[in-house]
């Protein structure tokens, strides 16, 4: 076999084993982020807090706000010292912020510890998206985004399952030493972070991965954006221009409404299934993780057809920013057709759909941010997902209001659904071109 197609065969091997690590990496990431959902009645019950869905929902909103505030810094952080060294920073820290929380007292230890854990976890995307922007060539950056997406909506979709189940299987030795149950469960999901960052650092060297591989056609940009990545340190953010900007505006808009409706499933979902449907905890921690998967399922199938729709086409806007209209816009209908649905499993149906459609669709933000961002991609990627986290900041402390108001818990689909739409049309006025600070590496 010629000496140029086995290294690029190693090059391809080598990007999608760093690929496979991030991926596990945001299933850990989400897991733990979740972990409050489930327990949350009690949790509050045994700190004695007066109303649950307040209460709770400003711890919900603690985590997204202090996660939201601390993207630019930790994308910074990120472009300064590499993805590799940033993202085990990040995961150790955040790690032992879960193991922590487990020893809160009161409404404002959890309050403090749950948020300091939120700002930890900042810098994993921004870390994922600028290690995926230097090692995947545009025609498989869509897939390679849809494949970390899907490794976030797993562990979304397993955690409310996974979290119900260990509870249960804790009840004893909670009871056997006196501690409640949603303590060890903290205890236990600080664990697989602080593992992963030794297999991580162990096997991965960003650095090392394009050496030796003589450019192609197919591999060209990932090449060229390697040295581009090796430069960015040294220049300076255009902080300015980065203010200036009306398609990271528009970018930065369609991540705060997308991410504030996605985070009902990570937060008041599984509460306002036991309240609206009458299902138990463990139920429903099944059907939150049913919609989940159609989450999972939506982020890895829309990333190999939003590729595919570029290669076939050549139309990025068609191939981005068209499925996510489509995606957000079906979503937001399916989302209200499902309260008009009396059956459990049905109405669960439509919802699991109207999650596949928004995720199908929500692999285009991290694509399109990747391409926008050039050789400060971190910078860029940290600056959208702030916004997309003030957004999920809001949505469960908003919900949780509307709720203490009304009594009605029917009113967060409806929220959901509204601001899905909204989504929808900020994509369709969506259209960035080229790179944000005019950079030379188009196709980063």
């Amino acid at each position: 076999m010629p000496k140029a197609l086995t290294d690029e065969m190693v090059v391809h091997q080598g990007r999608y084993q760093v690929l496979a690590l991030l991926c596990i990496s945001a299933a850990i990431a989400y897991v733990q982020r979740a972990a409050l959902s489930v327990p949350a009645s009690e949790i509050a019950g045994d700190l004695e807090f007066a109303d649950l869905a307040r209460d709770m929902g400003w711890i919900q909103s603690a985590w997204y706000f202090s996660y939201g505030l601390m993207q630019i810094p930790s994308g910074w952080l990120a472009d300064r010292l590499g993805s590799r060294r940033a993202l085990a920073i990040f995961s150790v820290v955040w790690s032992l912020a879960t193991l922590l929380t487990a020893f809160v007292t009161d409404f404002v230890s959890l309050l403090v510890m749950w948020s300091l854990m939120g700002a930890a976890q900042a810098g994993a995307f921004p870390c994922a998206a600028k290690a995926l922007g230097r090692i995947f060539p545009e025609t498989e950056r869509a897939r390679a985004t849809g494949l970390l997406a899907s490794g976030m909506t797993l562990g979304g979709a397993i955690a409310p399952v996974m979290t119900a189940m260990i509870l249960q299987s804790l009840t004893a030795w909670a009871d056997a030493w006196g501690i409640d149950r949603w303590r060890l469960l903290l205890g236990a999901y600080a664990v697989p972070g602080i593992l992963w960052t030794a297999v991580f650092l162990g096997l991965v060297s960003l650095r090392k991965l394009p050496a030796g591989a003589k450019p192609s056609a197919s591999n060209t940009s990932a090449s060229n954006t390697s040295a581009a990545n090796t430069s960015a340190a040294n220049v300076p953010v255009d902080w300015s221009r980065l203010l200036r900007s009306w398609p990271l505006g528009l970018l930065c808009a369609q991540q705060f409404f997308r991410a504030a409706g996605m985070v009902f499933f990570m937060t008041w979902f599984p509460t306002f299934l036991q309240k609206t449907r009458d299902v138990t905890l463990l139920g429903s921690g099944v059907l939150t993780t049913v919609a989940g998967i159609g989450g999972m399922v939506g982020s890895l199938t829309g990333g190999f057809f939003s590729d595919w729709l570029l290669l076939r086409t050549g139309n990025k806007r068609l191939s981005r920013q068209g499925i996510a209209v489509v995606g957000m816009g079906l979503c937001s209908l399916l989302i209200v057709a499902s309260y008009f649905v009396s059956d459990v499993q049905q109405s669960i149906a439509l919802i699991t759909l109207g999650a596949f459609c928004a995720t199908f669709g929500g692999v285009s933000g991290y694509t399109v941010a990747i391409s926008f961002g050039g050789r400060q991609v971190a910078t860029v990627f940290s600056t959208m997902n702030m916004f997309g986290n003030l957004g999920a900041a809001l949505f469960p402390l908003t919900a949780g209001w509307l709720v203490a108001q009304t009594g009605n818990w029917n009113l967060i689909l409806f929220l959901f659904a509204c601001v899905m739409a909204i989504d929808a049309l900020c994509w369709a006025f969506l259209n960035p071109q080229g790179t944000l600070f005019g950079d030379e590496h188009e196709g980063r």
